[in-house]
């Protein structure tokens, strides 16, 4: 950038949505409740929706996000008012679609806005969509100052680094504020992630344990972004939920591979020694990020056919359920194989409630109730038809007392990732509506940098035992994240003076040994790597080539792997 202007010494921006299934009420209420709001940033487009929008606008449907209307509905008057500029990823892979349909609906609101877009171009025809920079939004902000940004497949930091960047006068090779700039964003993008949601453990782990009020009134986030980059990440005072240093390294390494080599378009982060200090009970301190360079390969994901799912569900009651539903697997499978000898090989079946989530074995439990699911990935439709008709035969040729038979056939898309030259990638951006400069105010309640408060000192907690069997759920807390076919979960230690210990025993070894049976086939395939990162006294685990092909045409019925935080952390540990 040419001589970059700051137009602010602090910009204040929320999170409205941290995935396509978000809650327009929660975006509504961080809107009325958070004062000075500049820019609202609704994250909607992942792997699986970005695949869904492609699906969608091949068979003559909607390219963009099909609820976009319900949350331009409910957030466009109270955002016009009060000067809160909107930007999201919601054009899916139809921006300007996704743009006109805004503008109607804005004309039936009687609102009269400018709406931005901002899209690779040209848009590919194959379906295939590149992770765009903060580039094409900083531009959208010089031009005109929009009430509304859409985007296509933009990265998720780059939505909340572009307003960044316009803002406080950065530049592309700033890299010290950039990078704490990107760490702020990457916190903020999954939403209530940082502020008590996908956090609370109920039972086994005081630490973890909000009261229900308190989660039913969780904040979504948001973050006061100095010029110099000092960050304070925080939640609407007086909310519910929780925004601490847990929160916070939970959210830090979730969906990251090496923590020395986060890679966003604009930057390559190191998160190593990132390091979070409570202010209160509403706001962190954020620092420590360090980044050297921007990549100068960008990733592009290629929507492939892989074939075609085929699956059915069906539930059994009483003594011996789970022995019924193993029997009416084999059956089916049995009667698979006389029109398709050696289909087995495509089919994985679990007992839910009993072994679907593949965990390593455990003592035998008496099942009360039981539901059978069989799931095959074929070459072709009619190898998945069939399964659906032999699986529909159970009712009256499979064991007793079977009901409630679900099934289906989908045809599934995969996406192969290549990583193409910065330079070949080209954008555009657009305007149509109101063209008007929308001003965002600054006021005093925006957190004054300069002089930031004492940070409250954090609890200490005692170490763990030495010597004695006990859950690793009474050591740390975890979440697991995935991307592609990759997974990686955290282990955070309540006392930090335990994470030599932990080093100790979580090694790739026992990964691989936890998670034998979890990686539905792949074992031999899986590599595991166990990262260190030091300014949270944590271990960030890799596993990779482990989720059946990832989440778009995965056969696990947890395609995301997020369930295997919680059984790393039900094995039993002995420290010395």
């Amino acid at each position: 950038r040419e001589n970059p202007l700051r137009q602010k010494d602090v910009v204040r921006i929320g999170c409205g949505a941290g995935f396509a299934g978000d809650r327009p009420r929660a975006a509504l209420k961080l809107l009325h409740r958070v004062p000075s709001l500049q820019y609202l940033v609704l994250e909607c487009l992942a792997e699986r929706t970005f695949v869904e929008r492609v699906e969608a606008k091949a068979a003559g449907g909607q390219g963009y996000d099909p609820r976009i209307s319900e949350w331009m509905t409910s957030l466009l008057p109270v955002a016009v008012e009060k000067g809160v500029c909107i930007v999201t990823n919601m054009g899916g892979v139809d921006p300007l679609g996704a743009q006109d349909e805004v503008l109607k609906l804005s004309s039936k609101l009687g609102i009269h806005i400018s709406v931005a877009v901002a899209y690779e171009y040209p848009l590919p025809s194959d379906g295939s969509s590149t992770y765009l920079g903060a580039a094409p939004i900083v531009q959208v902000l010089q031009q005109c100052r929009p009430h509304v940004i859409i985007t296509s497949r933009v990265a998720d930091v780059a939505l909340f680094l572009g307003p960044m960047i316009f803002e406080l006068g950065w530049n592309w090779n700033s890299y010290k504020e950039l990078a704490q700039g990107a760490v702020a964003a990457h916190l903020l993008e999954c939403g209530c992630q940082l502020t008590g949601g996908y956090y609370v453990h109920p039972g086994c782990d005081k630490l973890r344990s909000l009261p229900f009020p308190e989660l039913l009134d969780v904040s979504l986030p948001y973050a006061d972004i100095s010029w110099d980059g000092k960050v304070v990440v925080a939640k609407a005072e007086g909310s519910g939920g929780e925004i601490s240093e847990r929160t916070c390294s939970e959210q830090l390494i979730y969906e990251v591979d090496d923590p020395s080599s986060y890679i966003t378009p604009d930057v390559i982060l190191d998160l190593r020694k990132v390091n979070f200090r409570e202010l209160s009970k509403d706001k962190v301190i954020v620092s420590g990020a360090e980044a050297h360079c921007s990549p100068s390969l960008l990733l592009r994901l290629i929507p492939s056919f892989c074939g075609w799912k085929g699956w059915g569900e069906i539930s059994y009651g009483g003594l011996y359920c789970d022995e019924r539903a193993n029997l009416s697997d084999k059956l089916v499978r049995s009667w698979l194989e006389e029109s398709f000898p050696g289909i087995q090989q495509r089919i994985l079946s679990c007992v839910i409630g009993k072994d679907s989530l593949f965990a390593s074995p455990s003592p035998p439990v008496v099942c009360h109730e039981a539901r059978l699911r069989v799931d095959g990935s074929f070459g072709t439709e009619e190898e998945a038809a069939a399964l659906v008709r032999e699986f529909g035969a159970l009712y009256t040729n499979g064991p007793a007392g079977g009901g409630g038979i679900r099934s289906g056939i989908k045809r599934e898309i995969t996406l192969k990732k290549k990583l193409v030259s910065r330079d070949a990638v080209s954008w555009k951006t657009a305007f149509s509506g109101t063209q008007r400069r929308l001003e965002c105010c600054q006021s005093n309640s925006v957190v004054c940098m300069d002089v930031l408060p004492t940070p409250s000192p954090s609890a200490k907690t005692a170490p763990a035992p030495r010597g004695v069997g006990i859950p690793l759920y009474h050591i740390a807390h975890s979440r697991t994240g995935d991307k592609g076919n990759t997974l990686n979960f955290s282990l955070i230690p309540h006392c930090t003076d335990d994470i030599a210990r932990l080093q100790e025993v979580v090694t790739a070894k026992w990964v691989k040994n936890v998670f034998a049976t979890a990686f539905v086939g792949q074992a031999g395939e899986a590599e595991v790597s166990v990262y260190l990162v030091e300014g949270i006294h944590s271990l960030n685990v890799v596993v990779r080539n482990v989720l059946d092909g990832g989440v778009t045409c995965s056969r696990r019925i947890d395609r995301h792997g997020k369930t295997l935080s919680d059984l790393i952390l039900s094995q039993q540990v002995t420290f010395w």
